[in-house]
C-alpha cells in the first residue's frame, strides 16, 4: 500500500504500509529526521506506582545490497559519508510530551548512489521488553520545516527487547518509507542482523 503524503497531520502508518518521501508541490524531500519517543511505563508495587528508567537506542543501518556498509548510533554518531546524524544517546526517555527522545537526521540528497536502503531499529539497551515501555513511537518529519509525514506507533509490549521500525529506501528516481514494525531480541544492532535482513 503506497500512499503520497497529504497536508495536515502526518499519515498514521500501519506495518508493512510504504509512503512515498514526496512533498505535495511534487518536489522531493532532502532531509528527513527519523524521531523516536518514550517512556518508561510505571508499575504497580507494594508501596504504589513506581517506574524504572529505559534506555532505549536508535539505531541506522546503511545498505547496499542487502550488505551493510554502515551503521549510526549512539557509540557512531555520524556515517562514514556523513549523510547520517544521530543528535545522541538519551538514557530515560520520557520527555512525554510527543517530543523526540532520540532523533537520527538523514540527507537524503547527500546519500552515496550505492546505498540504497537505510533501516531504523530499536533496541533496549538496558535489557527491559516492550511491555515496559509506554507511549513509545517512531516518526519521520521533514528536517527542512519542521512538518511531521509519518508516525508509526509501537504497540501490542511483549516480550521483545527490540523492533526493526523501518526503512527508507530508493524508489525509481526518489526514496520511500516503509514501516516494519517486526519485534525483535537484542540490546544491540548487532544482535539485530538476523532479524533484519528478511526485510531488505
Amino acid at each position: 500500500m503506497t500512499a503520497n503524503f497529504a497536508k495536515g497531520p502526518g499519515v498514521n502508518l500501519t506495518k508493512g504500509q510504504a509512503i512515498s518521501l514526496q512533498k505535495n508541490d511534487g518536489g522531493t524531500l532532502t532531509a528527513v529526521r527519523m524521531g523516536l519517543g518514550w517512556q518508561a511505563a510505571p508499575r504497580r508495587g507494594l508501596f504504589g506506582s513506581r517506574t524504572r528508567e529505559i534506555d532505549l537506542d536508535a539505531s541506522a543501518v546503511l545498505f547496499a545490497e542487502k550488505q551493510p556498509i554502515d551503521v549510526v548510533f549512539f557509540r557512531h554518531l555520524v556515517s562514514d559519508d556523513g549523510s547520517v546524524k544521530h543528535t545522541g544517546d538519551n538514557l530515560v526517555g520520557g520527555a512525554g510530551q510527543g517530543g523526540d527522545d532520540e532523533a537520527i537526521l538523514v540527507d537524503l540528497a547527500r546519500v552515496p548512489v550505492h546505498i540504497d536502503q537505510i533501516v531504523f531499529t530499536v533496541n533496549s539497551f538496558t535489557g527491559q521488553t516492550f511491555q515496559e515501555v509506554q507511549n513509545a513511537f517512531c516518526r519521520i518529519v521533514d528536517e527542512t520545516n519542521g512538518e511531521e509525514l509519518a508516525r508509526y506507533t509501537l504497540d501490542g509490549g511483549g516480550q521483545f527487547t527490540a523492533q526493526i521500525m523501518a526503512k527508507v529506501h530508493r524508489a525509481g528516481g526518489g526514496w520511500q518509507m516503509t514501516a516494519i514494525g517486526n519485534p525483535a531480541n537484542g540490546r544491540t544492532f548487532q544482535d539485530l542482523m538476523p532479524a533484519i535482513l528478511p526485510h531488505l
